[in-house]
């Protein structure tokens, strides 16, 4: 499931995908986004409308603005991200052609590294429980709009059912990937997103271990100069 930002009363796509970025960004960058960089994440060309809809927002609360000073923007508590849940970053997830890694992997990352993801934007099911975060390496999931860089969240599971996208362990051949799972007659085939890259065919007499289920994808947030 892709990240998006529970629909505001009053507040149309545009404006949501706005709110969604700035958050998205400060998160990042531990700043605001500059008004050209919004409009080229939110494929506005004139400055002058990206302008139009931060007057809205700032209209209806959801932001504040400091004219005076460049990236003079800041979200208000009246956003509709609510909540923060801090998520613990587990490791680093193969998302293309796996390859040999320190079995080690899924906890190279220290008790103090994190996200922060919305409450709003969790899957109400998904609220309370145990989840971790594992960052994406690699392009076999572009076609599921995951790419190399981005965050995945995920609530941890021992099975899946077919179509479900997991992040699964191979202890024979020590790697670790994402992508979606199918169990078939003969075994088990992990299909990628991307359809220059072909599935990864799994023998029942070969051990496979499913670590979680993605409930969330944060994307990265490239920064312009």
């Amino acid at each position: 499931m892709m990240m998006m930002v529970r629909k505001s009363k009053g507040l149309g796509e545009r404006h949501q995908r706005i709110l969604d970025f700035i958050a998205s960004y400060q998160r990042e960058h531990k700043h605001p986004p500059s008004i050209r960089e919004i409009g080229e994440y939110c494929d506005i060309s004139s400055t002058s409308v990206v302008n139009y809809y931060l007057d809205q927002l700032e209209k209806s609360g959801h932001i504040e603005r400091d004219r005076k000073i460049s990236r003079g923007m800041r979200l208000t508590g009246n956003t509709p991200l609510g909540d923060m849940l801090r998520v613990p970053m587990a490791g680093v997830i193969q998302a293309g052609e796996p390859i040999p890694i320190p079995a080690s992997d899924f906890s190279t990352f220290t008790a103090e590294d994190s996200v922060e993801v919305a409450m709003s934007l969790m899957p109400t099911k998904e609220k309370g429980k145990d989840l971790f975060a594992l960052k994406v390496q690699g392009e076999s999931m572009i076609d599921a709009m995951i790419n190399d860089g981005d965050i995945v969240i995920l609530k941890p599971a021992q099975d899946a059912r077919n179509g479900e996208m997991v992040a699964v362990w191979l202890s024979d051949r020590n790697e670790t990937t994402l992508k979606y799972y199918y169990k078939e007659k003969d075994g088990y085939r992990l299909q990628p997103a991307n359809p220059t890259m072909k599935p990864i065919m799994i023998k029942k007499s070969e051990p496979l271990e499913i670590k979680g289920k993605v409930v969330m994808v944060i994307r990265k947030v490239d920064r312009y100069n």
